[in-house]
Order: C-alpha cells, then structure tokens, then sequence
C-alpha cells in the first residue's frame, strides 16, 4: 500500500519532493487537481465534494493506506468531516491527515504571527483556532499567540503559471499588512506559496520566521507513522513515485515527465 498526497494543483510536489527526501524507502502517488484549481475561492461544500472525490480515488484505485492533504484549503474545509463522516463509514482502517496543524504547532512558538493563506483558508479561520488551541494547551503561561491574517488570491494562479517575476508586486501587497503588524514569524498557509519563498524572504524585514509546510510536515509525518504501527506496517517500501493530474498544461508538463493524466 502507499501513502498518497493530495493537493489543488501541483504546488503540494513541493511537499511531496520534501516527504520523500525524508523517507524515500515508501511507495507514494501524487494527486493534483489541475483541472479545478485554484480551490481557495471555491464554497466549503465544493471543496469538501473535491477534495471527498479525491481521497476516495486515492484510497480505492491507488491502494493508499494513508492520505496527506497536501492543500490548506482542503485541509481547513474538509479534513474534519473526512475523519469523522467518509473514513468511518468507508474506511475506517485507513488514515487522512492534513498539513495545517503541523503549521500551527510552529507558529504557536512565536507571539506575533503573520498568515498568508487562500480565501477559503483565511476566511475558515483554522490558522488562529489552531494555534491559540495549542497555546491553551501547551503555551499556558506565556498567552496567546497573536494571528494576523491575509488573503493572497493571485499566488495560486501565478504559480500553477509558473510567474515568478510577476508575483513579485502582489507579494508586496499582501505581505505589507503583515508586516506592519510588527509580525516575528509568517506562516507560508498555502503549499504553493513556497515556489515563491525567495520573493517573500527578500520582501520581510531581517529576523521574521518563515513557517514552510515543506519544512516542517516530512518530520510530522515520519513521528505520525512511527506512531501508528497499524499504517506503517502496511505500506510497501519499492521507492516508486507515481503523480497524476486532472489536466495537463505546458507549464505542468515542464514539471515532470511522469505525469499521468486521469
């Protein structure tokens, strides 16, 4: 069986490429929705109805044991009801976990954090909830975490484009409330946001934390497994990466010579 990663596009094959550096022994398969991307604009009930469609194939067709929800949005609209509602009825032997929380762990170290996310991601407010639940929890004598938050709903296209250059002045806006608001860590709340993290470190002021879910969700995984032997034992170790996609583009093709189109 092989761990499966799901994400709106293909920014999650930065998570993904990081996963498997990490523990490059497992079988993985890649999912991007290409084709309805971006989801950070979409309804909470449609990204629940993508992302349930997406995890069902992953789980049915790809033999997945486990599933990483490689898309904040995803992650922040649909997760939960995934867990609780699609596994039990379903597959209740089988896991889906999201990159958000692991975020939110990090970003609870810190006082003022800055949350760059889509619409969807900003507007559920998961990012807050979930860090000031684990200040609560773990955090107690210093207080709570401070959230600030923004939407920054041109970086998906622009990435999925693969333009650079032209992200740079919507980055400067977005990050520019943020950054006024004396932040000492910024939260990346997208997995394609990191293609543009050189952008972004160059445009914060010297000594603001970056928090990249490439960075930090490969170790979150590799505990989580360690953790729950009924996965881990389950999941066959030929190396193999498989990545599909609901639509090529040229952009996409330049990306990988694996792709498969569904």
């Amino acid at each position: 069986m092989r761990i499966g990663i799901f994400d709106s596009g293909v920014g999650g094959l930065i998570v993904a490429r990081a996963i498997r550096r990490a523990m490059p022994e497992y079988d993985y398969v890649y999912l991007g929705d290409t084709k309805r991307v971006p989801y950070g604009n979409r309804s909470p009930q449609t990204v629940f109805e993508f992302t349930r469609e997406a995890v069902d194939y992953l789980l049915r067709r790809e033999n997945c044991a486990i599933v990483v929800l490689a898309c904040n949005t995803a992650s922040a609209l649909a997760l939960r009801k995934i867990q609780r509602e699609y596994l039990v009825k379903n597959f209740p032997d089988r896991k889906v976990i999201g990159v958000l929380i692991p975020a939110a762990e990090e970003a609870a170290k810190f006082e003022r954090v800055g949350v760059l996310g889509t619409v969807g991601t900003v507007a559920s407010k998961s990012f807050p909830k979930e860090i000031n639940k684990i200040n609560i929890e773990v955090n107690r004598a210093r207080g709570r975490t401070r959230v600030f938050q923004n939407a920054a709903p041109m970086l998906v296209p622009l990435a999925e484009a693969g333009e650079r250059k032209l992200a740079e002045p919507f980055i400067r806006k977005y990050l520019q409330p943020l950054v006024n608001k004396n932040i000492n860590a910024l939260v990346l709340g997208c997995t394609h946001y990191p293609i543009f993290k050189k952008e972004i470190k160059k445009l914060l002021p010297k000594g603001v934390k970056i928090i990249s879910q490439d960075e930090i969700v490969p170790k979150k995984l590799k505990s989580y497994l360690a953790r729950h032997s009924e996965i881990s034992t389950k999941l066959t170790k030929g190396k193999k990466f498989k990545i599909l996609v609901t639509d090529i583009t040229e952009v996409i093709r330049s990306l990988s010579p694996k792709l498969v189109l569904l």
